[in-house]
């Protein structure tokens, strides 16, 4: 029998489905999670964005709610998003964007 995945994991996943899906501008990295009574804190490795709040509620499932937390706070950021060149290099190799190439 296979071990469930982490919560990590989990989440990490569910960033990475948004990523997949173009509906994330930028690639995220969990770092750390934390909790209390109400919400799951996550932090990412990205300065644009470095944690959001997933409110705990009952009957709603977690990987739900870190979806719809995550959009929220991206749909809040100001300014333009640059991607950064490992970024931009990983989406390429992905056939995401094109890259040129400086001469």
């Amino acid at each position: 029998m296979t071990p469930a995945p982490s919560i990590t994991t989990q989440i990490q996943n569910v960033l990475n489905e948004l990523l997949a899906e173009n509906v994330l501008p930028f690639k995220l990295t969990v770092g750390k999670i934390t909790h209390d009574q109400h919400n799951y804190v996550i932090y990412f490795y990205d300065s644009r964005m470095r944690f959001v709040r997933v409110p705990i509620s009952n009957g709603k499932i977690l990987m739900e709610a870190v979806r719809a937390s995550v959009l929220a706070r991206v749909d809040k950021l100001s300014g333009p998003l640059r991607m950064t060149k490992d970024v931009k290099t990983e989406l390429a190799l992905a056939g995401h964007v094109t890259v040129a190439v400086a001469k």
